[in-house]
């Protein structure tokens, strides 16, 4: 079902989803006051896909969410062909949303002869027919260069800041960033939250090795000190628990790990249940399902923000006011996923 928006009696709203997550779509079609388009989509038996959307999407502003979560390749290839199908629908503008977007962490080379394949995923969107992207804590913020037209770069700070705040020890706590390559996003958490102290954490990555980081070291004081580690994603774990077990042993009373992307692949969660944290929050830009859930974990939704993003690009508003918070009608929303 396309949706008007108040204000907008001459635009057509389409939000379609893929297969991926369709529960986070229903959300935020929940938040916007409309619903999800109706779309066909099945597996040939080679594992082609097809897709076909039951409704008329001519002059719409289409959006399509699809979250990359895993078999991400397949995830990835759905939304490319939703993107093809709409444009052959002469949907008026096609607006990619990925909340995580796969591939992203792979945004620079290393060594010799490696692809950049967050530049790939890019040029294959752009290529299929989008007109826009929107996407929520890119592993680096340059990334949005890739993309030939405008990207939406929103952050989850506001919704993560939000529950930390009220739910998190702020007495005695100190924000710390697990590598220097996030320490402007650490400092950023410790304005918002008063002006805390900053720590990080010296760390080295074996580049020939995947999901595999060493500590070597603290800067910064934490005897005492309840820790907020923020780190956009945990993926396997290992980085975070890294993080966590030198700040435990250095002193720290309590250790609060904080990622935007929930990816928790492979032995995550028994490393998670291990490492001694003493609340794990991540959100859900990917499904987090119950298997993978710990006591200990807090799993936020990110539908009032995308919804928000969402709402101001078919106003043909900024988006930039949603990097301070969420709009007042998206705050009552329901924080958990």
């Amino acid at each position: 079902m396309s949706a008007i928006l108040e204000g907008t009696p001459d635009k057509r709203l389409a939000l379609v989803t893929g297969r991926a997550y369709p529960e986070l779509a229903d959300e935020v079609a929940k938040c916007l006051g409309t619903e999800v388009l109706e779309t066909t989509a099945y597996d040939f038996a080679n594992g082609e896909m097809y897709i076909r959307y039951t409704e008329p999407v001519r002059g719409a502003d289409a959006f399509i969410l699809q979250c990359h979560t895993e078999p991400i390749n397949k995830w990835i290839m759905e939304q490319l062909i939703m993107i093809d199908a709409m444009k052959r629908a002469s949907a008026r503008s096609i607006t990619v949303v990925a909340p995580f977007l796969g591939y992203s962490r792979q945004d620079k080379k290393h060594l010799g002869r490696e692809p950049i394949t967050a530049r790939l995923i890019f040029d294959l969107f752009r290529a299929a027919g989008a007109d826009r992207m929107m996407t929520i804590d890119l592993h680096a913020a340059q990334e949005q260069g890739f993309f030939n037209g405008p990207v939406d770069h929103l952050t989850a700070m506001p919704v993560l800041l939000d529950y930390v705040r009220n739910n998190v020890p702020m007495e005695h706590a100190t924000i710390v960033s697990p590598d220097a390559g996030r320490i402007k996003v650490s400092e950023q958490w410790a304005a918002k939250l008063g002006n805390l102290p900053l720590a990080f954490i010296h760390k080295t990555r074996d580049t020939t090795r995947p999901n595999h980081a060493t500590a070597h070291g603290i800067i910064g004081d934490v005897k005492g000190r309840d820790r907020v580690v923020v780190d956009d994603m945990i993926d396997t774990a290992g980085t975070i628990c890294e993080a966590v077990r030198p700040l435990r042993n250095a002193g720290a009373p309590s250790v609060t790990p904080v990622a935007t992307h929930g990816l928790l692949s492979g032995p995550a969660t028994e490393r998670l249940r291990d490492c001694g944290a003493r609340e794990i929050i991540v959100t859900n830009t990917v499904p987090v399902p119950d298997a993978k859930r710990l006591p200990n974990m807090t799993v936020l939704s990110v539908a009032p923000l995308l919804a928000a993003g969402i709402r101001s690009v078919f106003e043909s508003r900024s988006v930039t006011h949603l990097l301070e918070g969420l709009p007042a009608d998206m705050r009552p929303r329901n924080i958990y996923a």
